[in-house]
């Protein structure tokens, strides 16, 4: 699977960017899609996922961004999207999009970095 992400850059406070991730390669391994961020002073943590059931799309959001963030496919699930409203200071990141083909952890834990196999070189998003 390759991803490359798009749409990053710098934005003020209040402001609202939209974040893109190609993917491509075998669909039985993007199964589950998802955004995560990274700065140097902490870890990798989760910021939305999202993943296709019988009854439609099933999303995930990292605490931080509930209410702000909006993670999107489409129906190709050939990308994916990151709205990111609201924006400040302390979402500046760099943010990478990550694939897989599995969903053990949906009714067991919260999803992690490290359910994630294919993941992109990032897009850095800075807000001030």
């Amino acid at each position: 699977v390759q991803l490359v992400e798009s749409g990053g850059g710098s934005v003020q406070a209040g402001g609202s960017l939209v974040l893109s991730c190609a993917a491509s390669g075998p669909a039985h391994k993007k199964n589950v899609m998802g955004w995560f961020r990274q700065t140097p002073e902490k870890e990798r943590e989760v910021v939305a996922v999202i993943y296709s059931g019988y009854n439609g799309d099933t999303t995930y959001y990292g605490d931080s961004v509930k209410g702000r963030f909006t993670i999107s496919q489409d129906n190709a699930k050939t990308t994916v999207y990151l709205q990111m409203n609201s924006l400040q200071p302390e979402d500046t990141a760099m943010y990478y999009c990550a694939a897989d083909g599995s969903t053990w952890w949906e009714g067991v834990r919260p999803p992690t970095d490290v359910d994630f196999g294919s993941w992109g070189q990032g897009t850095q998003v800075t807000v001030s």
